[in-house]
């Protein structure tokens, strides 16, 4: 089997990589695809080497799959390209996430909505990845009617200049940043040491962003029901980690509180962490490198009927991208078997 990474170099490309080493891929045929400038570099899967080859290289070999984490422009130019040729097409950007005639998913949650005939799924968003996994057994009991979320995104989420961006700053003094802050290079357009930013992605006319929009139209196709509400806002948070959110969900049906905490507790991929008099609840640091979402302060609205407060974390490098790829990939091939 011959399997594709395209912008296998990048933070999710190379997470893609690793996931891919750890779930026994290294026996198959992994091609690492990027831009011309990556050609001809080595990079690593676990112990092995792989050389990067061009985007057209990597379709001439008519690799059965392919996972794209490359950006959007990237993906409309050439997942196409990679379908004519017979490969199925996993991608990680926003560039097919609303189409309808492509697949979103979440394989805990609707792996049926990949028909054999599609040749391109679209990977959601990472903060509606971890969301819609802590919320799916709910919405299966008492069902969604609305959701209110602020996201709080790791730097991770914006990509390696971010990353870079961070790690320099940490070590400035605060009056340094402060009345320097733009002596290095930035990916965004203040200091993110600490700061932190209340919004994500492009601004909208409505002045919400494309982030946000993003929790909106992902979570209601990934649960095929477009009478969802969703209000959400984001904003993004001086960690490396992972990403964090406080969710507020009402429900059409009234729900026993210890039943929903069970129905979390075993709802596929999630992790309950429900103790805060043990101090035990989720956080970004002891998310990192894992593929659970974890869920906590699990708890009643008291200011109305039927709504649950939740606060979910999860690696938005591994489940918000890598791993969710690399489970619809293991769907699939385990389709055809």
């Amino acid at each position: 089997m011959k399997i594709a990474v395209v912008g296998a170099t990048g933070l999710v490309g190379g997470e893609i990589l690793t996931v891919l080493h750890e779930q026994g891929f290294a026996a198959h045929q992994v091609i690492a695809a990027a831009s011309e400038r990556s050609v001809g570099k080595t990079i690593n899967m676990g112990s092995a080497q792989l050389k990067v080859v061009s985007v057209e290289e990597a379709i001439a070999l008519h690799p059965d799959y392919a996972i794209f984490s490359a950006g959007a422009s990237t993906s409309r130019q050439y997942a196409p390209r990679f379908a004519e040729v017979g490969t199925t097409v996993i991608d990680n950007s926003s560039a097919w996430r609303k189409e309808p005639n492509i697949p979103l998913v979440v394989p805990e949650i609707n792996m049926d909505a990949v028909k054999s005939t599609d040749r391109i799924i679209a990977n959601p968003n990472c903060s509606t990845i971890q969301m819609v996994v802590a919320l799916a057994e709910l919405h299966r009991h008492y069902g969604l009617r609305r959701i209110v979320v602020a996201t709080y995104q790791s730097i991770t989420g914006t990509g390696f200049k971010a990353k870079c961006q961070l790690q320099h700053e940490e070590q400035l003094d605060d009056a340094t940043l402060i009345a320097n802050p733009k002596d290095y290079p930035m990916a965004y357009q203040h200091p993110i040491h600490h700061n932190l930013f209340p919004h994500g992605g492009d601004f909208l006319d409505d002045g919400y962003t494309t982030e946000e929009q993003k929790l909106v139209d992902e979570t209601r196709k990934i649960f095929a029901d477009q009478s969802i509400l969703v209000s959400a806002t984001v904003a993004r948070v001086p960690v490396m980690g992972g990403h964090s959110e406080a969710v507020n969900a009402e429900f059409h049906h009234e729900f026993d509180l210890d039943e929903a905490r069970a129905l979390i507790a075993h709802t596929p991929g999630v992790v309950l962490q429900d103790n805060p008099s043990q101090a035990l609840y989720p956080m970004p640091l002891y998310a990192w490198h894992h593929d659970e979402v974890f869920v906590g302060r699990v708890r009643r609205d008291p200011t109305q009927p039927r709504t649950l407060n939740l606060w979910v974390v999860a690696d938005n490098l591994r489940k918000g991208a890598a791993t969710n790829a690399v489970q619809i990939l293991q769907q699939l091939i385990a389709r055809h078997q």
